[in-house]
């Protein structure tokens, strides 16, 4: 398990040449939003509250910087159903209003790659994207800190085969990269999704209600 980085270890994490992935226009990002519930969204809507138990929330546990913002993202569908599921492993076609959005940035980001070597040079691991989620935060917040020019990360999912998963943090959001309106838009009720979300519940093992 890698440890939680303390104050002092932001100046390894500094001199670290971080491994870089830049995110290009094209590239496809899909996303399931909640258009009801306690905290209902826009399909385009970073989230500013938390930290939430998510794994790369970089908000100050004090909530001193209202600024912080998160977007998390996969590049295919399925990925991207298995990391907003996977508390109960059930897809939920109605509660709380889900859809599916796919996109494409409009111009490239900068993101910190986590899915190669990078984890074990600063000191962490792959465990980062399969341990304490209170850990994987810390971490968050250090690196956020350590590399300003970063724009969010790039990670294996730990719930879809590694698969690339994606956090965008608010520097993402002050870019205004993403486009005036999606390519793909569906709510998961939609009776035209109900063999993509057989498909993904398959192939992931998850309940489909």
């Amino acid at each position: 398990m890698p440890k939680v980085p303390q104050n002092r270890e932001l100046d390894r994490l500094r001199s670290t040449d971080p491994e870089w992935y830049s995110l290009e226009p094209g590239e496809p990002l899909w996303r399931v939003y909640f258009r009801s519930g306690a905290h209902p969204s826009r399909w385009n809507q970073f989230r500013t509250f938390g930290p939430t138990d998510a794994r790369f929330d970089h908000q100050l546990e004090d909530r001193t910087d209202g600024h912080r913002a998160v977007m998390y993202l996969a590049q295919s569908p399925v990925t991207c159903l298995a990391e907003a599921f996977q508390k109960t492993r059930t897809i939920h076609r109605a509660d709380r209003k889900p859809a599916l959005v796919g996109f494409a940035v409009t111009s490239s980001l900068k993101l910190l790659d986590l899915t190669g070597a990078f984890p074990a040079r600063i000191g962490a691991s792959m465990g980062l994207m399969t341990g304490a989620r209170s850990v994987a935060r810390n971490w968050a917040r250090a690196l956020y800190a350590a590399h300003p020019e970063g724009q969010g990360f790039r990670y294996p999912s730990s719930m879809h085969a590694n698969a690339v998963a994606i956090v965008l943090y608010d520097r993402a959001d002050q870019a205004r990269v993403l486009p005036r309106s999606p390519g793909f838009h569906k709510a998961l009720d939609d009776p035209s999704m109900i063999t993509v979300l057989k498909n993904a519940a398959r192939e992931i093992g998850y309940l489909l209600r």
